[in-house]
C-alpha cells in the first residue's frame, strides 16, 4: 500500500504526542497515512509490551491510519547503523511515502535524537538502487520521500513551520489518552513518572496553543526541516489567511 505520509516514532505514543494532529489533517484531506513504531517501549516504567500494543492499536483506530507497524528494535539501544537502517529502508520502500515524520533531533529521551538521524539517513539511503532489500522474498524498488519533517515532542524547540490542527485537536487528545497506562489514570496502581503527572497533558495542550498563537489559530503542531520548502505561488499562504 502506498502512503502519502508515514510517521515514525521510537515509542508507541511518540507520534500521538507530536504529530497526530497533522496526520488527522492529512486524513481529512483524503490522504493515506500510517505509523511505524521502532520499538515496543518495553523499558517504560508503566504498563508492558502487551498493554502498549493494545493501546497503540486503539490510538491507530482513532487516527484512522491505514497501517501501524512495529519494527521490534530494542528500546533504549537504538543505533544509527546498517542493521537498523535496513529495517527502516524496507519499511519506507514498502509504503513509498511522499512525506516522512520522525522524532525531534534533540529531546528528553536519548532514543529520540538518535532515531531522528537514523530515520533521516535511512530515508536518503532508501533511494539508492544499489542497496538491495527484500520483503517476503521479493526485491523492493528504491524509493526516496520528498521530505523528512522532524516533529517537536518534549523539549521546546523552535519550529521551521507549524500546521493548524485546531479542527482535529480533540481527536488528537483522544488518541493520546488511548495510552491509558502511560498517562495520568487514577484507577491504575502504577509508579508515577514524568509523563503520568496530571499536569503533563496540560503541558502538551499549552505547547500546541503556543504554536497556534504563532499563526493566529487555536492549536498547531511544530516541525523542523533541513530541506527548504518551495512554493510555486502564494496561493497556499493567501488561502491560510483568508
Amino acid at each position: 500500500m502506498k502512503l502519502d505520509v508515514l510517521a515514525f516514532g521510537v515509542h508507541p505514543d511518540d507520534v500521538e504526542l507530536s504529530c497526530a494532529g497533522a496526520l488527522l489533517v492529512e486524513k481529512m484531506n483524503g490522504r493515506k497515512t500510517g505509523i511505524v513504531d521502532l520499538t515496543a517501549g518495553e523499558l517504560g516504567t508503566r504498563g508492558n509490551v502487551q498493554t502498549r500494543k493494545i493501546e497503540a492499536a486503539d490510538a491507530a483506530k482513532i487516527l484512522g491510519v491505514e497501517i501501524r507497524d512495529n519494527l521490534g528494535m530494542a528500546d533504549g539501544f537504538l543505533q544509527n547503523d546498517e542493521a537498523h537502517q535496513r529495517k527502516i529502508i524496507a519499511s519506507i520502500r514498502t509504503y513509498q511515502p511522499e512525506i516522512i515524520f520522525c522524532n525531534a533531533p534533540k529531546d528528553r529521551h536519548p532514543d529520540h535524537g538518535r532515531s531522528s538521524k537514523l530515520v533521516e539517513d535511512a530515508a536518503f539511503l532508501s533511494g539508492l538502487m544499489k542497496i538491495e532489500t527484500q520483503v517476503n522474498g521479493k526485491a523492493q524498488e528504491a524509493w526516496r520521500p520528498k521530505y523528512v519533517f522532524k516533529y517537536i515532542q518534549d523539549r521546546m524547540l523552535n519550529p521551521d513551520f507549524v500546521i493548524d490542527i485546531s479542527d482535529v485537536f480533540d481527536q488528537k487528545i483522544e488518541a493520546i489518552k488511548a495510552f491509558k497506562t502511560q498517562f495520568h489514570n487514577a484507577d491504575l496502581n502504577e509508579p508515577e513518572t514524568y509523563i503520568s503527572s496530571p499536569d503533563f497533558i496540560d503541558s502538551v495542550i499549552y505547547r500546541h496553543k503556543w504554536f497556534g498563537k504563532m499563526i493566529g489559530v487555536k492549536y498547531a503542531e511544530g516541525f523542523i526541516t533541513e530541506k527548504m520548502i518551495g512554493l510555486k505561488n502564494f496561493d497556499p499562504i493567501i488561502k491560510i489567511n483568508t
